[in-house]
């Protein structure tokens, strides 16, 4: 049974400033996923507050919302079979610290805020977070 999925992912601006991109995207291929939409932008504080609507109950919310809007980011679309899961594995733990070794998070992550790469937790959520990104 073919379990095709997709999945959003966002490098993030720490990771763009240091020019990590091809790297990291790199790493999504070489672990089996096709990148079927890519695009840099740059997000305004408002958009990045819709975007992270799901998390503004929590302390971190508006940390995170200017932190996404602090520079150029790149988001893709990701495809395998599933997807949502080893792109969360590959990532690794939120904070790079506690990140396995050879995760995204632990090679490029600074910090706990700082953690290079967002990935959908769900195949609901990537749908939301896809459509969010990539609306025709």
């Amino acid at each position: 049974m073919n379990n095709l999925e997709q999945t959003l992912s966002i490098i993030k601006p720490d990771a763009v400033e240091r020019n990590l991109q091809e790297e990291i995207i790199n790493e999504f291929k070489k672990n089996g996923f096709l990148i079927i939409k890519q695009k840099k932008i740059h997000v305004s504080k408002i958009e990045a507050e819709q975007f992270y609507k799901v998390h503004q109950t929590k302390p971190f919310y508006n940390d995170l919302c200017t932190y996404l809007s602090s520079g150029p980011i790149v988001v893709m679309i990701l495809e395998k079979e599933n997807a949502v899961l080893d792109n969360r594995n590959l990532m690794g733990a939120t904070n790079p610290s506690e990140a396995k070794e050879g995760t995204l998070r632990k090679k490029y992550g600074i910090s706990i805020d700082k953690n290079s790469v967002h990935g959908s937790d769900s195949v609901e959520n990537a749908k939301i977070e896809i459509d969010f990104f990539f609306k025709d």
